[in-house]
């Protein structure tokens, strides 16, 4: 929203307006406890200030939301009005992303404000007992938990009805997933601040509450060193296929479908959650061995000769190579190596056989036979789904693995399959018609072939005793 519509800077004032009348009878108290809610507020400011340290030069990597519960803390320790101010200095003093910054600080303000407030509001509620000692276990951990969870659900309410006005979403799909995607972790935040809330409260007093943010800052640096490292990865995979797609103009989107159709088959197969991305960076990955082909065969218009095609059925091994050095692909470079091995031994590039073929390769040959046979290509036409799937099964047992072509029509009859033209007219706007495509009928062999390849193995293999394709 870096320009914003005015029903969003009617929101806000909303929202501004609440937070104050929320506040007001906290300042006018003589009972509030200025000196907790200033040491909560001045720790929640430093916790969200964009910082970097002296020392290192390094930034702190912690993200919006990960000090939580310092306040949730606040709604356990003080009174709804009170509580409901230690949101404020830290959400005005916070590193804001995109413009108006001015007022997103304020709306984030409003926001944390009133969620604070409904958390001890809801805590105060259930009859927790306003004493100066820590509260009794395990009673406590109910309303605590309630605090949470509406914690939870004003943020996720309010940030709703931000993107609602400001993005002009429908309320409906601006609330979607708002609420149950953030609730587990609002919970977990609101078990941390009850720890700092009893420490506060316990003979050690609150310099031993601090103490808790410890272990919040060692998980919120572990989840940004991961989640920098995943990002890291998907830009290398992407890098590579978008080189592949630019070299290979035939197979444009031929790497992400044999990716998911992979992923298709491993959940039939029950593979374990975390062989699933390696066996998604497998099917994406491939054909990346194209890279060391030279164009001019990738590109040829006519058949190729015996030479062009040894050519070309060394991009597995090429593939190999060029992935050795990526260590997070493990096992999917197994793939990207034998994926164009046989059941019955007369594949490339080593001639395996049966189970002595990586299960990822046979996974991603199927996925790639399949989306080879239902893409529409500049040298083929698409063929249905239907006829593809009895393709596979007829070679099933000689070319392909008879398990991972059933898991394929499993996953197919449950979730369908999106087919989608892969030839180079993608980019000129209305591109003139071309001739209709005339199949040629299959080419007479004497014994069955190794296995036939579409336009020089461009889009992945499919089933022999196809002619050319």
């Amino acid at each position: 929203m870096s320009s914003v519509p005015t029903g969003a800077y009617a929101y806000v004032l909303c929202a501004v307006i609440g937070t104050v009348a929320c506040a007001v009878p906290a300042v006018l108290s003589d009972t509030t406890s200025w000196l907790t809610v200033g040491l909560l507020a001045g720790l929640y400011a430093v916790c969200e200030l964009p910082s970097r340290c002296p020392l290192t030069g390094y930034s702190v990597p912690v993200s919006p939301g990960s000090f939580f519960p310092v306040l949730l803390a606040a709604a356990f320790l003080l009174p709804a009005e009170a509580a409901a101010l230690v949101a404020v200095p830290g959400a005005l003093l916070g590193r804001v992303e995109r413009r108006p910054a001015g007022v997103r600080r304020v709306w984030r303000a409003a926001q944390l404000a009133l969620a604070t407030w409904a958390a001890a509001r809801t805590y105060d509620l259930l009859g927790v007992d306003d004493a100066p000692g820590p509260p009794d276990f395990p009673y406590v951990l109910l309303p605590a938990a309630a605090g949470a969870l509406a914690f939870c659900l004003v943020l996720g309410v309010l940030e709703g009805g931000v993107l609602a006005t400001a993005e002009r979403l429908p309320l409906r799909r601006a609330w979607h997933g708002l609420v149950p995607g953030s609730a587990v972790p609002h919970l977990v935040h609101g078990l941390a601040g009850l720890m700092m809330a009893v420490l506060w409260r316990s003979p050690y007093g609150p310099v031993s509450a601090f103490f808790v943010l410890l272990p919040m800052y060692i998980s919120c640096w572990l989840f940004a060193q991961y989640h920098r490292e995943s990002t890291a990865h998907q830009a290398t995979i992407r890098a590579l296929v978008q080189a592949v797609d630019l070299k290979d103009r035939y197979t444009r989107g031929h790497s992400e479908r044999v990716g998911r159709a992979s992923v298709l088959i491993a959940r039939e197969l029950r593979m374990d959650e975390e062989r699933l991305e390696a066996i998604r960076f497998a099917g994406i990955l491939h054909d990346v061995g194209k890279l060391g082909v030279p164009t001019r065969i990738l590109r040829k218009e006519g058949p190729l000769t015996p030479e062009e095609r040894r050519v070309i059925e060394l991009h597995p091994e090429y593939g190999h190579e060029i992935t050795r050095g990526i260590c997070f692909l493990d096992e999917a470079r197994a793939a990207i190596l034998h994926h164009h091995e046989r059941l019955d031994g007369t594949g490339y590039p080593a001639g395996l056989a049966g189970a002595q073929i990586p299960e990822f390769a046979r996974v991603v040959a199927v996925a790639d036979a399949f989306d080879a046979m239902t893409s529409t290509r500049s040298y083929s036409r698409a063929r249905p789904v239907s006829v593809a799937l009895k393709e596979l099964e007829r070679c099933a047992g000689s070319q392909f693995d008879p398990r991972m072509v059933q898991a394929l029509v499993r996953a197919l009859s449950r979730h369908g399959w999106s087919t989608a033209v892969t030839s180079d007219d993608e980019t000129p706007p209305a591109p003139p018609a071309p001739p209709p495509a005339i199949p040629l009928p299959p080419a007479p062999r004497a014994a069955p072939a190794p296995l036939a390849r579409g336009r020089a193995g461009r889009g992945g293999d499919r089933p022999s005793g196809g002619g050319r394709r």
